[in-house]
This record gives structure tokens, C-alpha cells and sequence, in this order.
């Protein structure tokens, strides 16, 4: 929830604006305020490697639920993401695993793709459970998806205690993650699919850390949080994923 009308258009402008002479091979996304997203939208149309989300969508189609966008909304807008299980909405909100299962089948309902976020916080890492902790998160809100739905989602790990924090997963700690995700959909799924699942790591990524953490060998891509508020920053990030596309 950051800034207002002219700050966004600006921030979206300058980062299109670049993004428009930068390799294909690297897709981005950008995920405004809702208020926002038709304009950006369309501000980004003219650019085949960039696509917009939704920061969070309801589970019903329509209804009595004041204030709510649903996922048939953001379809109709020719949205092509949206993120849901962040964990600000896990915390703010009480999304848990039951309601969380609701909003991604009807996100794939609606045709629109899904950005999945999973962590855990500071208590479970420290009591070295942050395995079955995302498991059950995986397991409980996503897992329920036939293998051509699963298709269509891409997985964030954000480990909660390095979000905002200043802390950071080390570049071996993101990747033992990383690489138990693409486990887990191996087991659930098929080695194929495993592969070609996008995985993103979400816990404070920034320009000094990018390079590092893109290097590893399960670690496709960013969800890039405070660093994508400034595009300088931003665009680093992506000018470091794309040098190793």
C-alpha cells in the first residue's frame, strides 16, 4: 500500500520506460495498488515481457463483499497475475490455509495466474521445522490443483524473518529451500513439472544481494518488496537476473 496516483505512474513510466530495451528472456511483473492496475495495465500492453498482478483477489466471483475485487474482475481487466498467501495478508488479515485454497482455485477458475507465496517465520526457522512448516502450506492451499492448473502458478518462498527486517536468507539457506519446493511438486507432481515451476525468492532482495541469490541453481527469480519502490533499484534487480538468463 504505496503511493499515490502520480508517484505510481511515475514509478511505473520510468521502470517501463526501461524495461522496454531489456532482454525478452527475463519476464517482469509488476504488481500496483488495485486502484492502479487498469491504467498500468495499459501503460505496459505494447511490452510482451511485461505483465501485471493483482496484490490479492477474493475466493467468490461476486457478491455482498463491499470493497473485494474478485478474480473474474481481474480477468475481465486482462490481468495476468495476481499474488495470494503473502504474508502480510497471512498476518493482517487471518488468510489461512482453508481460505487460501478457495482464492487459488478461483484465480485459476477465473483464468488469471497465480504468484504463491510461502515462508515461515523467525520461531519455526529457529526450531529448524521451516521444511514441514511450507509443506503444509503447499500441501494444505495449493497442492489440491491437478498438475495442467499447477501449470499456470508461480511459487515465492519468503522467509518472514528476513522481510523488512534488513536480514536477508543467506544464498545456501534460500536455495536449500528452493530446492525442497521443487521436491515437494516433484513428489506431488512430475520432475517436469517441477522443473519448469518458476520458484522466487521474496526475503529482502535488493541490488547489493541479487547477483548471489540469482546464482543459485533453483532460485529463478525475485519478489522483489521495498526495493521495487524506487526504480533504480529495481531495474538493478532485473538487469542482474537478466545477465544470468
Amino acid at each position: 500500500m504505496n503511493k499515490n496516483l502520480i508517484e505510481a505512474f511515475s514509478l511505473a513510466s520510468e521502470i517501463l520506460a526501461k524495461a522496454k530495451k531489456m532482454s525478452d528472456k527475463v519476464q517482469i511483473v509488476l504488481a500496483p495498488p488495485a486502484p492502479y492496475l487498469h491504467t498500468i495495465n495499459s501503460m505496459s500492453k505494447d511490452i510482451a515481457h511485461v505483465n501485471i498482478a493483482a496484490q490479492n483477489c477474493h475466493f467468490e466471483t461476486s457478491g455482498a463483499y463491499t470493497g473485494e475485487i474478485s478474480a473474474e474482475m481481474l480477468h475481465s481487466m486482462n490481468i495476468t497475475y495476481v499474488i495470494l498467501g503473502h504474508s502480510e495478508r497471512r498476518k493482517y488479515f487471518q488468510e489461512d490455509h482453508k481460505i487460501l485454497a478457495k482464492k487459488v482455485s478461483a484465480a485459476i477458475k477465473a483464468g488469471v495466474k497465480i504468484i504463491f507465496c510461502c515462508g515461515e517465520p523467525l520461531e519455526i526457522r529457529e526450531a529448524n521445522t521451516q521444511e514441514s512448516f511450507v509443506l503444509q502450506q503447499l500441501e494444505e492451499s495449493l497442492f489440491h490443483l491437478t498438475e495442467a492448473e499447477m501449470k499456470q502458478v508461480v511459487v515465492a518462498y519468503e522467509p518472514i524473518w528476513a522481510i523488512g527486517t534488513g536480514k536477508t536468507a543467506s544464498p545456501s539457506q534460500a536455495q536449500d529451500m528452493h530446492q525442497f519446493i521443487r521436491k515437494q511438486i516433484a513428489t506431488k507432481y512430475t520432475t517436469e513439472l517441477a522443473d519448469a515451476c518458476s520458484i522466487l525468492y521474496g526475503g529482502s532482495c535488493k541490488p547489493s544481494n541479487a547477483a548471489e541469490l540469482f546464482a543459485q541453481k533453483d532460485v529463478d527469480g525475485g519478489l522483489v518488496g521495498g526495493a521495487s519502490l524506487k526504480s533504480e533499484d529495481f531495474l538493478q534487480i532485473i538487469q542482474k537476473r537478466a545477465k544470468q538468463a
